[in-house]
């Protein structure tokens, strides 16, 4: 059986950086982050974007320690991700809490950037993620993910056409139409 593969767009980077050591401070403090982009050269201009937002340093006078990428321990569990983010509209910025249901930390964000495109119209460059959390099944808030919860899950199989086991069998005309609700 052929399984569709195929690569996710994001990816987890762990960055670390400093500003560069100088007289007055030889050694300077060093700023962990986690970062989704699609490769290392996003991660790391992502980075730069929100420490100086978040500390006096830019990438003249910084440097960049090390890049490393995050993989997820289990990643053919399904999983509730809640994730915390900012995004910029036409009128304002905005701060938002949502869930997702999906099997890696990447996928979720993933998911998330794809929701803010299609819902509210909000680009790659102006959704800032801020926090990434696996949630319980009973801490989930969501009605919609909530709903996926259920421990007897069922999803109706509406419109089931019975065919035969070979083509050979196969009748050209029928006297009446299939009945394909069960």
């Amino acid at each position: 059986m052929n399984m569709l593969m195929f690569e996710r767009i994001l990816h987890e980077y762990q960055v670390i950086g400093r500003r560069l050591p100088s007289e007055q401070e030889p050694t300077p403090k060093l700023f962990r982050m986690r970062i989704f982009a699609p490769n290392e050269i996003v991660a790391k201009s992502r980075y730069w974007y929100f420490l100086s937002k978040l500390h006096k340093a830019k990438r003249a006078n910084g440097e960049i320690v090390s890049v490393n990428e995050i993989f997820e321990k289990n990643p053919t569990k399904v999983k509730n991700f809640g994730i915390w983010l900012r995004y910029d509209s036409r009128s304002g910025t905005h701060n938002m809490y949502k869930e997702y249901r999906e099997t890696t930390r990447a996928a979720a964000v993933e998911a998330c950037y794809q929701d803010m495109a299609a819902r509210h119209r909000a680009r790659f460059s102006s959704v800032q993620i801020i926090r990434v959390a696996t949630v319980k099944s009973a801490d989930v808030r969501r009605p919609y993910i909530q709903q996926l919860l259920q421990p007897r899950l069922k999803f109706p199989l509406p419109h089931r056409v019975q065919r035969p086991a070979k083509k050979a069998e196969r009748a050209l005309i029928i006297a009446q139409r299939p009945s394909t609700f069960y």
